[in-house]
């Protein structure tokens, strides 16, 4: 199969040579982590659209496209991060909140992950590559293109900061620090 790609300066055709079971296989893999990046499900599709899209330009010349499109989605949410911390939005009414699902988990869920949005976006990339993609230091070392031990202080102090966060209490700090022990 062909797929053609690219603006009107410049079409490609690309051979699927396994970007299609590729993506058959992953997409969920990618959406999860991409989840985790962004926070929002219409933002983390995007991003793994735009990565895969990425990802098929090179295909031919990807060896390990796991890590490859981890990397672009990551570098493409820290690009987006940069250029949305130079502005500020406001508005003359706040905008609605709506009602918290009454489930644990979900309340759970939604607290880890509003913990996990005010980390600096270095250590939430460690974090969610390391615990949530269960990659080692190595990996996430390679794929962020810093040394272990830049992995090893931005988890230990990325962990540090969640637990500050998260209240002693409640059963999401319990479960990260099960994690960490």
């Amino acid at each position: 199969m062909s797929w053609v790609v690219g603006g009107d300066e410049g079409r490609a055709n690309v051979t699927d040579d396994g970007f299609r079971q590729f993506v058959e296989l992953r997409y969920r893999d990618l959406l999860r982590t991409a989840y985790l990046l962004t926070g929002t499900t219409h933002a983390a599709e995007d991003l793994v659209q735009t990565a895969l899209l990425n990802a098929l330009r090179h295909w031919k010349h990807i060896d390990d496209p796991m890590a490859y499109v981890r990397r672009a989605m990551v570098n493409q949410r820290n690009n987006l991060w940069r250029r949305l911390t130079s502005r500020e939005l406001i508005t003359e009414v706040l905008p609605e909140r709506s009602t918290p699902d009454s489930s644990a988990g979900v309340a759970q869920r939604a607290e880890l992950l509003a913990a996990l949005r005010k980390l600096p976006r270095k250590m939430r990339a460690v974090l969610v590559l390391r615990y949530w993609e269960d990659l080692s230091e190595a990996e996430t070392a390679a794929l962020l293109g810093c040394s272990v031990g830049s992995v090893k202080a931005q988890a230990s102090r990325g962990l540090a900061r969640l637990r500050e966060h998260l209240a002693p209490e409640t059963p999401t700090y319990q479960a990260i620090a099960e994690v960490t022990a």
